[in-house]
């Protein structure tokens, strides 16, 4: 496993964490859709299903990129059709009143400690 991928683990792991104590129940994580996968899939405190993109960077990063420089504009793209697809496949988990929404995780790793910044609904 190379290292962008264990940083990359290390990060849905406390992003689920971070999730749970927010008080969302995680539904599903790594879901392959048609073009793209969905990382986390989970019903807010409020019932709203929420897709979750997690994006997880070192500090060490010789390019001084952030977290949220990970989000292209055709990655966003990827993610909202493959949440569409997934919604549009299990209505049911969909409650009328609040819907679904995307929202991205941006987490950096400090050492052994990590920050997390929660983007809700874009």
């Amino acid at each position: 496993m190379t290292d962008g991928m264990k940083i990359g683990r290390e990060g849905e792991e406390l992003a689920c964490g971070y999730l749970v104590e927010k008080g969302f129940q995680i539904l599903k994580r790594n879901e392959r859709m048609p073009g793209g996968e969905l990382d986390i899939i989970a019903l807010s405190p409020d019932r709203t299903l929420v897709f979750v993109e997690v994006k997880t960077v070192s500090k060490n990063n010789t390019l001084g990129i952030g977290p949220e420089d990970e989000m292209s504009r055709s990655k966003l793209n990827k993610f909202r059709k493959a949440a569409y697809l997934y919604a549009n496949s299990n209505p049911k988990l969909i409650d009328d009143e609040v819907g679904w929404r995307l929202d991205v995780l941006a987490i950096t790793k400090t050492g052994s400690s990590f920050g997390v910044t929660h983007y809700e609904n874009v």
